[in-house]
């Protein structure tokens, strides 16, 4: 059994990885935004919850109370929409939080090996077919050009102070709990009656589905994994099939 710190575990995918890696006998900590009482943080595997930024001061606390083998970085900011309407707002949240996590990693738990969640937003859009790993990335708002600063300040402090991180790039991703994006907002306008429904853009963008117990099974894989190759390497965590944004509108409607 490891302990396990997770930087945003109150959130969409954190909930579900807290909730997955401790059915599988792990210890899960969490630091993030939110009121989130004692019963119903372990009703989704957390048993030590600290509402706050990702901030030394509360890293230390958690540290002080439980030792973390592995840490999940998923903190940050979450939708294109919200960078776009705030980007300093952005750039604290996704930034500026893994600048302070990877200095406390640095000073005060250098062995600890560290899963940061990306996204496909740092290849940028206009891609055709699956998209490598070693696609030379064009993001194209404030969430994909922060997401990228993330990943070049964890590569930067790897290389100068030989920490253990590994990068993980994620797609569309979908399930319960989910309150944001394309088929949240589908549903809640459905919901409210909306007719005609009238989506921006053409119909024929394509994004990648994955379910995300699928994903919190990817990361779970991608940490547990003692192959030295997978240090400091990014990973696209997707299904390769692109969907288009008409299909999932029509099956939504139909369902």
């Amino acid at each position: 059994m490891a302990r396990i710190l997770i930087a945003g575990a109150h959130g969409f995918i954190g909930k579900h990885l807290a909730k997955h890696l401790a059915a599988e006998g792990h210890a899960v900590s969490g630091l993030g935004h939110g009121v989130w009482p004692e019963a119903e943080a372990s009703r989704w595997g957390v048993d030590d919850w600290v509402n706050g930024d990702v901030h030394s001061a509360n890293l230390r606390s958690l540290q002080a109370r439980h030792e973390p083998e592995l840490v999940f970085h998923l903190a940050g900011g979450s939708t294109v929409a919200a960078s776009i309407a705030n980007p300093r707002e952005d750039f604290f949240r996704t930034v500026a939080s893994t600048g302070e996590l990877l200095e406390w990693i640095r000073l005060d738990s250098p062995t600890v090996r560290l899963i940061a969640v990306s996204s496909a937003a740092v290849y940028g859009s206009g891609a055709r077919g699956p998209i490598a790993e070693d696609t030379a990335g064009m993001p194209s708002s404030p969430y994909g050009h922060h997401k990228r600063m993330m990943e070049s300040l964890c590569r930067s402090h790897a290389d100068s102070y030989r920490l253990d991180f590994r990068v993980t790039r994620l797609f569309s991703v979908y399930g319960p709990e989910l309150k944001k994006q394309l088929l949240w907002d589908i549903c809640s306008r459905l919901t409210s009656g909306e007719s005609p429904l009238v989506l921006g853009g053409t119909g024929q963008e394509l994004r990648d589905w994955i379910h995300v117990s699928d994903v919190v099974a990817a990361l779970t894989q991608i940490a547990f994994d003692s192959d030295p190759a997978l240090r400091s390497q990014a990973i696209n965590i997707g299904t390769g099939v692109g969907t288009s944004v008409q299909t999932i509108a029509l099956t939504v409607i139909d369902a």
